[in-house]
């Protein structure tokens, strides 16, 4: 299994696309932002938004980029394309069962494998040199870090648009929990580096 390098950071999944609202598996389709997704994304700002963070990154597919910018109101450092969500082959556009199949190899997609691999590669690239950076993408990347903590990627999906503290708990685990200010309160604020 890769190890993740022991460093926290800030995770915000999208807020709700148009494939949650008609509860689908968008997967690396480039779906909108509903305009409840959209709301979502403001009023992360109330906690992310006057943070001068060090890096924001965003996968590249339109609902994550977008829930950065209004979550942040400026755009992405940078948009990676090692954070989109994984592809999910012949269940994209499908609708979302009850279980989901996450360590089977779906038809013309991405193994769990390859995904966890994938995005414990591009998060190690961005920990290695950034610290506490704020991290928007899709709700596959806290399956891995869940993956990487108990074995499983089984558990509640993410929420739209709340803003998560990752970090390293133990000598092995890691923690994955609503963030709160005192988590980002080492970080400078907008209004004190202008």
């Amino acid at each position: 299994m890769p190890e993740l390098i022991r460093r926290p950071f800030v995770f915000l999944r999208h807020g709700q696309s148009t494939s949650n609202l008609s509860r689908r598996i968008a997967g690396q389709r480039d779906v909108p932002l509903t305009a409840q997704g959209e709301r979502e994304a403001r009023q992360a700002a109330r906690l992310l938004g006057d943070i001068a963070w060090p890096l924001i990154v965003a996968s590249p597919l339109e609902r994550a980029r977008r829930t950065a910018e209004l979550a942040t109101g400026r755009a992405p450092h940078c948009l990676i394309g090692g954070l989109k969500e994984r592809h999910w082959g012949e269940h994209e556009e499908q609708p979302i069962p009850e279980t989901m199949p996450y360590l089977i190899s779906p038809e013309g997609g991405e193994s769990w494998a390859d995904f966890v691999t994938r995005i414990v590669a591009t998060l190690n690239a961005l920990l290695v040199e950034h610290e506490t950076p704020l991290v928007v993408g899709h709700s596959g990347l806290i399956r891995v870090i869940r993956y990487l903590d108990s074995g499983t990627p089984e558990g509640p999906r993410t929420d739209n648009a709340m803003p998560q503290w990752v970090a390293p708990r133990g000598t092995r685990g890691w923690e994955v929990r609503p963030l709160h200010e005192s988590d980002v309160a080492h970080l400078p604020r907008l209004s004190t580096t202008t």
